[in-house]
């Protein structure tokens, strides 16, 4: 049972329905997470904004493997079976993708660029080197495109915060991250 309110659309503040609404639109129900922040206007907006934003970088696959190396990074087993679902689902990646991904890694070699960065910079609160940065540009990545990356990060580690600490009731295939990717 989750710690904070995750309340049904209709006993959400008025600002916060037509957020819901768009993601029911989209992934055909709102899941958990979303009902949870909707308790906050504010903060669904900020991060339904962000999202939105960042949905518009990078592709798909590269988010959703950042997605799931930063829940892993922050042990957020709501976010890894959530990641894990719709980097399945939506993203069409494969399981051994997803297992690579939560390590870090991808078995194509930019997105291993991107996500290995990502959980490093997860891991080391934004702590990296030049190498790490030079790596990532050799891998065919623009500054503007760090940038997003980073930003990616961000964004999850809000949704991983948010979610460990409200211990958010998982309504996806459950996925542990003390369990091996």
């Amino acid at each position: 049972m989750s710690r904070l309110a995750i309340s049904a659309r209709d006993d959400v503040p008025e600002a916060s329905k037509p957020i819901l609404d768009a993601v029911h639109k989209q992934l055909g129900a709102v899941p958990n997470m979303f009902r949870l922040a909707a308790s906050s206007p504010a903060a669904l907006q900020g991060f339904s904004a962000n999202s939105g934003a960042l949905a518009r970088t990078l592709d798909l696959k590269t988010r959703e493997g950042i997605a799931l190396a930063v829940a892993q990074v922050n042990g957020c087993d709501y976010c890894l079976s959530a990641h894990s679902y719709l980097g399945l689902n939506l993203a069409g990646i494969s399981a051994a993708e997803v297992a690579l991904n939560r390590k870090g890694d991808s078995g194509d070699a930019k997105a291993a660029a991107a996500v290995g960065f990502a959980a490093k910079v997860a891991r080391e609160r934004g702590h990296v080197g030049d190498v790490d940065i030079e790596a990532v540009r050799q891998a065919g990545f623009s500054d503007s495109q760090i940038v997003e990356i980073v930003a990616l990060v961000a964004e999850n580690v809000f949704t991983n915060l948010l979610n460990v600490v409200a211990q958010t009731e998982i309504d996806f295939p459950l996925v542990r991250a003390d369990e091996a990717a």
